[in-house]
């Protein structure tokens, strides 16, 4: 496939993309509920049946609503399937966390998010098993959350926005699986009141919802693993930044990021410095 250079029109697709990752994430449930096995990738991260269905639902869905548009999947991507991304293109994580799907911790996400000039600007996190939707526009600046029932119905819609800089000291998320040193000694810099954590892009969504201030990762991630988180949060007032301290770029070589930071209402300093080669 072509790339395109077209900007979307996301209102014309939104509630389709919405119901596509609800659709996923119903998959994804009765996989987690039944059973499942799990098999390993060729770069040793874990993969279950969960994460092809729900991919699968997505793919099928993109190919009706935006058929010319290229699509990055992590699967897909495993499986050797990379279209060129020069211009626009959606990022698919059909399920992000698969560890914590694994050790039924709840905290994985259905990701979808789409990029125009290396940038996001639409993105969907639907947790199925917590029963929480993010949805983040960034061209209009609209950001939403919303409760969704295991029947797949939404409840009522929320504006969500980061929060005012809190005079107590800052809530900050990071990661169960990959806290390190570094991420220690880059949090001294700050006064933390509170650190919670969590898996997956819930917790750059628990910044965008005002939950949280900071969220630093000072390890590698892959760009379908934030996209759809980045978009929810710079729609509600927020930022993810590289670890120059610039805004986060898509469709990098590999689609990889070394490590990032999300915050709201602070700016926060480059996390460069305190990483490891």
């Amino acid at each position: 496939m072509q790339p395109s250079n077209q900007p979307v029109n996301i209102t014309r697709i939104a509630d389709a993309l919405v119901a596509a990752a609800i659709d996923a994430g119903q998959a994804i449930m009765a996989i987690y509920d039944a059973g499942f096995s799990v098999e390993t990738k060729s770069d040793n991260s874990p993969v279950t049946q969960a994460d092809a269905a729900g991919e699968k639902i997505i793919l099928e869905a993109l190919a009706r609503v935006a058929g010319d548009i290229p699509v990055i999947a992590e699967e897909e991507v495993a499986a050797g399937r990379v279209p060129r991304t020069e211009g626009t293109f959606f990022l698919v994580d059909p399920l992000d966390g698969t560890k914590e799907f694994i050790e039924r911790r709840g905290d994985f996400t259905v990701n979808i998010a789409l990029i125009e000039a290396r940038q996001p600007v639409f993105g969907i996190v639907y947790a199925p098993a917590k029963g929480r939707l993010f949805v983040g526009d960034v061209q209009s600046g609209a950001a939403w959350s919303a409760p969704v029932s295991r029947e797949g119905e939404i409840g009522d819609r929320a504006p969500i926005h980061v929060r005012d800089l809190p005079g107590g000291g800052l809530s900050v998320v990071a990661s169960k699986s990959h806290n390190t040193p570094e991420t220690d000694a880059y949090l001294g810099q700050f006064d933390v009141a509170e650190r919670v954590s969590f898996g997956s892009s819930l917790k750059i969504c628990m910044v965008a919802a005002g939950e949280a201030d900071l969220y630093p990762r000072l390890a590698p991630t892959c760009e379908w693993d934030i996209g759809a988180g980045d978009a929810v949060l710079r729609a509600a007032g927020g930022k993810l930044l590289a670890p120059d301290g610039a805004p986060m770029a898509y469709g990098k070589a590999r689609f990889f990021n070394p490590g990032f930071v999300a915050a709201g209402d602070i700016d926060p300093p480059p996390i460069a410095p305190f990483m490891t080669e």
